[in-house]
């Protein structure tokens, strides 16, 4: 098989200092960061749809890019193999252990499924031909139903009964297919599963019927014997106008009322994050708090748009406050996927692996600032001084859930009025966060 990104070599860590820019200035795969090695602390994926399939295709215009891969034509099978072969070449050149797919990202959609089907038997028999004696493996798996004109109105969601068949045969394939590639986890992204009107509109008929296709398919994934993680990775909006997982809150809100939660966790996106109204940190916080962070997408949106943008990661004080509620969990279940896509202009090979050194390094940079933040002390100490009036014996039986309110009532009376507020000290804090972000990171 010839090369296909030539001229581009193995990408090595040389340092910050390095103008190299086919080098990680941060990213270290073997430095050891609070315990562990950074390529363990920091399991990326290749996201299959848009690193091997994004062309810069927009609202407005054809795509930039040629994502052919050596093929003669898109949308045959000897283009999903030259996507396979460009993949692997790609991750083994950028030491990526992981990719993530959709069904109909492997292959192009045929009229009927059952081509369908046979095609994800044969591409994924080939991937597993292609990545025989290397460590590259699949992170996760999911289906697309959201494309195809049958899904309009939803997949789970969906008012007809064989479209609903349909979604529960894409589902059980990706899981197949999920099992065989030796994926970490399985997502449900609700694309199309809300409503763009009340009017004509049975809601909770409709997250009862997604209740019951995830029930489904835990069901059959336990009995094909995929231990992994299944997830969900929220968004607010786009396409539909009301989605019904919409933040984590919600989402985790909808796995407990339906009995899912034991086996479902999150899968958070940056982008979709911010869509929502909240900052990454807040869902990975909420996620984590409830014991449901499972994985993330690694990305961020564009301020001075109002979509699913889906940048390369660069804000390094996002990637540094995700880090830290990372690492606070315990590291991820599944893993750290790059649900991104280069800017339509960034139209050559070149700007695909400048893209991927990006990203890596800024959630490097993200890892070795927040292994700072724990070993300085100073943010996580004036938190626990912020409440450290619950340490009384009075708090801790609030706490613990044995005070009355006789009881705390009778305090205020003694106390006639209540002594001046603990100071937040947020600005303090933000500059503390600064001086380390800023301050050096060679060893």
């Amino acid at each position: 098989m010839s090369e296909i990104f030539q001229n581009i070599p193995e990408i090595k860590f040389e340092g910050s200092k390095s103008k190299n820019p086919l080098s990680f200035k941060y990213y270290d795969p073997e430095r050891v960061v609070l315990g562990k090695k950074m390529k363990d602390q920091l399991p990326f994926a290749m996201a299959w749809w848009h690193n091997l399939g994004a062309n810069g295709v927009d609202m407005f215009g054809r795509g930039t890019i040629d994502k052919r891969f050596g093929a003669e034509k898109e949308g045959t099978m000897e283009h999903a193999k030259a996507k396979v072969d460009a993949g692997i070449e790609f991750m083994k050149k950028l030491g990526i252990k992981y990719y993530c797919f959709h069904d109909v990202d492997l292959v192009p959609e045929a009229d009927d499924i059952n081509e369908t089907n046979r095609r994800l038997d044969e591409i994924s028999d080939y991937i597993l031909e292609k990545t025989k004696g290397t460590d590259i493996t699949c992170l996760w798996g999911t289906a697309n139903m959201f494309s195809n004109p049958r899904f309009m109105n939803g997949a789970g969601s969906t008012n007809d009964v064989d479209v609903y068949c349909f979604a529960a045969a894409q589902v059980k394939k990706a899981l197949d297919i999920t099992v065989k590639l030796g994926g970490k986890g399985y997502v449900f992204w609700g694309g199309r599963e809300g409503y763009e009107t009340l009017l004509n509109t049975k809601v909770k008929f409709e997250q009862e019927n997604i209740a019951s296709l995830m029930k489904m398919a835990r069901d059959y994934g336990r009995s094909i014997g995929f231990n992994g993680t299944f997830l969900i990775e929220p968004k607010p909006k786009e396409p539909m106008k009301h989605q019904y997982d919409f933040d984590a809150a919600t989402a985790i809100g909808f796995l407990k009322e339906y009995g899912l939660d034991k086996d479902f966790k999150m899968n958070i996106e940056a982008n979709h994050a911010t869509l929502a109204g909240h900052t990454f940190q807040h869902e990975l916080r909420i996620s984590r708090i409830n014991d449901m962070l499972g994985s993330i997408d690694a990305n961020q949106g564009d301020i001075m748009l109002g979509w699913d943008t889906d940048c390369f990661p660069s804000n390094v004080y996002d990637t540094t406050l995700a880090m830290y509620e990372i690492v606070k969990n315990g590291g991820l279940p599944v893993g750290i996927n790059f649900d991104s896509k280069n800017r339509r202009p960034s139209n050559t090979y070149e700007d695909m692996f400048h893209a991927f050194i990006l990203g890596m390094d800024s959630f490097a940079f993200g890892l070795l600032k927040t292994a700072e933040i724990i070993e300085d002390g100073r943010l996580e100490k004036n938190v626990e001084e912020r409440y450290a009036s619950f340490d009384s014996d009075l708090g801790k039986k609030i706490r613990n859930g044995e005070a009355t309110l006789q009881m705390l009532s009778d305090r205020a009376l003694e106390l006639r009025a209540p002594k001046d507020p603990v100071s937040g000290k947020q600005e303090c804090l933000e500059g503390i966060l600064n001086n380390i972000i800023l301050s050096g990171t060679e060893n």
